[in-house]
């Protein structure tokens, strides 16, 4: 097993300094002697000693929370889990957002250890982008190996514990039930292609029309931010160039809020002509008019499992839990049959 010298004689540098750098010492350091150090710490595959790891703890008291905008109501609900937790066990949260910069996100991970943080929560959708899950992965397992518990929600191939939404599942539930009140022509706003998120949705509703003898095209789908700006422009885009939909699947509440919106202004009935259906179950999501069917996620107790789990004691070989959310499907005023095909 690498000692703390042997990090400090590959990366050139007095034990005392790797020291400093390794845990996080607010004393400045060029970034270059920090990469040296940090990569010494990767190549050795460095793991302090256990009892100096505790001695650390006993003096982090704050948690990270990264997460792509604490005003999305998704994130806001989430958030609302973590700090409850958090207040029972006297922890400061840090709120760090990133508003979807994937260099942000690197950057909080390395802020946050250096500011000796016992633990980084990472909140919301990972990105279909190898490099960065790499150069992600690497910081984390750094930032562990100094003692520092990880936790993440609704990511997929990252270090440490993970509470996993049924995202794919949900999708499934909300196709299913779509075909099965006899819609054939579906459209979806979905958000940005390149998050794990959409890509989970998507593909449980493709299965869901795979089950019913269907197929959603590329056409059939516009992606947007995941707003209700978002849902607002893709709706209008979806009308416009596939006029006949019956049934329009928001990829989350604020979307289908957007979608809702829209139709309004065109003058649209939903579920009358049009049905649409959100993703999440936000507050709001009873509240609008027609009430919004949708797929139900407990994102509050998401956030406290996130959070137990991240300040739970160290487990031997470190094992990540890995705890799955199930999805439920919540039925409101804003689906029906479609109308009748005029043609």
């Amino acid at each position: 097993m690498a000692t703390l010298a042997d990090v400090a004689r590959r990366a050139g540098v007095s034990p005392a300094t790797a020291s400093r750098i390794i845990n996080g010492s607010p004393k400045p350091v060029t970034e270059a002697l920090r990469a040296r150090v940090l990569a010494a710490v990767e190549e050795l595959q460095y793991v302090p000693n256990a009892h100096a790891q505790q001695l650390a703890r006993n003096h982090r008291s704050a948690v990270g929370v990264i997460v792509h905008d604490v005003s999305d109501p998704y994130f806001s609900e989430i958030t609302r889990g973590l700090q409850r937790v958090a207040t029972e066990h006297g922890r400061l949260v840090i709120i760090c957002n990133t508003y979807r910069d994937p260099e942000k996100e690197l950057e909080y991970v390395e802020l946050l250890r250096a500011n000796q943080a016992a633990a980084i929560i990472l909140a919301g959708s990972g990105y279909h982008d190898e490099e960065f899950t790499r150069t992600l992965d690497a910081k984390l397992r750094v930032y562990q190996a100094t003692g520092g518990h990880v936790a993440v929600i609704g990511r997929h191939e990252h270090s440490g514990h993970a509470v996993i939404p049924a995202n794919e599942a949900g999708g499934q539930l909300i196709g299913a039930e779509l075909f099965r009140l006899g819609h054939t022509r579906i459209g979806v706003v979905a958000g940005p292609r390149h998050l794990t998120t959409t890509s989970d949705r998507l593909n449980g509703l493709r299965r869901a029309a795979r089950q019913h003898g269907r197929k959603l095209s590329a056409r059939q789908i516009v992606y947007a931010d995941f707003d209700r700006s978002g849902g607002a422009s893709a709706t209008a885009t979806l009308l416009d160039t596939q006029p006949d939909v019956t049934a329009i699947v928001a990829l989350n509440d604020s979307m289908a809020i957007g979608a809702l919106a829209v139709l309004r202004e065109r003058g649209i009935d939903v579920p009358g002509r049009i049905s649409v259906t959100g993703f999440d179950d936000m507050p709001i999501a009873r509240d609008v008019t027609p009430a919004l069917t949708t797929v139900r996620l407990p994102l509050a107790d998401m956030g406290a499992r996130a959070m137990t789990l991240a300040l739970q004691p160290p487990e031997p070989l470190n094992t990540p839990h890995i705890e799955h959310v199930d999805a439920e499907l919540i039925r409101r005023e804003s689906t029906a049959p479609p109308p009748p095909d005029p043609r």
